[in-house]
């Protein structure tokens, strides 16, 4: 018979898209703005908790994407297999009289630069805050992912991700001077809401997405010209339209700040749009959409936010004929999730 757990953990947390105004969240921009939308799909992670005289390790992870069951010896910087999840435990913790088995799965597709590492992060920590009593508001949640990539994981990491998937909703995030940041959720009716789902649509480009070599030279680039880098100037400048454009209801606005970020993405080196991305916005345009932007920072791989016309028939039409141009190419279904990081116990 299966040993039942004193209690379960559960959290989850969203993944964003359409992040006008990424790459000036960044320490070598110094100070940024960025416009991003969280949605599902979400990252669920569940906490089994045993007491430790009862389990043969002390911590179990079972990464269900990668169909990973181990039981990680959890040192500080000789990491195993998911180098995140581990040195999120790290830096958590347990109680000493508790195991616990972790769960952890996600319905996004690795790689999909739709900031799924951060969501993941977000929520294991909430669950573990939770296990070791803590009490951790979406800032201090997200100061401390950004730790784990950055200081434990040495890799290099924004700040917009964690704070979307710690906060939800619609974003306007400023950042005054790195990493510190105020993050003001950019309200909307229901209508403008409901309208602004139904005519996203966020593609998977078939390949996980890369940091490649191209954006570390990009960084080379930005980090040499420091913070008054011209190129960053239209990313800034794109995050403040596109939630300008959406409180006024300005749907053609909001497309035209993303297509202007996705040009100056190019601008900062034409490898961040890759030739398949080419490829389906040049098909998206044929089907009436307004609005089209690289998710995250571009390159090989990843995913793309589409913003349809307003006609149900016409978003159709483009699923079908996107999938069409190469059977790697994915429609994900999204939702707008007003919520972010979430926790239950059972």
């Amino acid at each position: 018979m299966a040993q039942l757990p004193l209690q379960t953990i559960k959290a989850t947390a969203p993944i964003r898209i359409c992040d006008n105004g990424g790459w000036t969240d960044t320490w070598f921009a110094e100070y940024g703005t960025v416009f991003n939308i969280a949605v599902s799909p979400l990252v669920h992670v569940t906490i089994h908790c045993y007491p430790r005289a009862e389990k043969p390790h002390p911590v179990t992870i079972n990464a269900q994407n990668y169909n990973d069951q181990y039981a990680p010896k959890l040192i500080r910087s000789n990491w195993e297999k998911h180098p995140l999840i581990e040195a999120t435990l790290v830096h958590m913790g347990i109680p000493d009289d508790l195991a616990i088995d972790v769960h952890i799965v996600s319905e996004a597709p690795a790689g999909a630069s739709t900031g799924t590492s951060a969501a993941l992060t977000i929520a294991l920590l909430a669950g573990l805050a939770e296990l070791n009593g803590q009490s951790l508001d979406g800032y201090a949640l997200a100061s401390a992912a950004h730790h784990i990539e950055t200081v434990l994981l040495k890799q290099q990491s924004g700040i917009q991700d964690q704070l979307c998937a710690a906060f939800g909703g619609i974003n306007l995030i400023e950042m005054d001077a790195y990493p510190h940041a105020k993050v003001t959720s950019v309200q909307v009716s229901d209508s403008i809401t409901n309208e602004l789902e139904q005519r996203l649509l966020l593609i998977y480009l078939g390949q996980p997405h890369s940091s490649s070599a191209i954006h570390e030279k990009v960084i080379g680039e930005l980090e040499d010209l420091g913070r008054s880098a011209k190129q960053l100037v239209p990313l800034r400048e794109t995050a403040v339209q596109a939630a300008d454009a959406l409180n006024a209801g300005n749907f053609d606005a909001l497309g035209q700040s993303m297509i202007t970020n996705h040009e100056a993405q190019r601008g900062l080196n034409a490898a961040l749009i890759s030739p398949e991305a080419d490829q389906i916005v040049a098909c998206a345009k044929q089907f009436g959409a307004v609005g089209w932007k690289v998710n995250g920072a571009g390159g090989n791989g990843g995913s793309i936010t589409l913003l349809c016309s307003n006609n149900d028939t016409q978003k159709e039409n483009l699923i079908q004929a996107i999938e069409a141009l190469n059977p790697t190419f994915r429609h994900l279904p999204i939702q707008l999730q007003s919520q972010g990081v979430t926790v239950s116990i059972k």
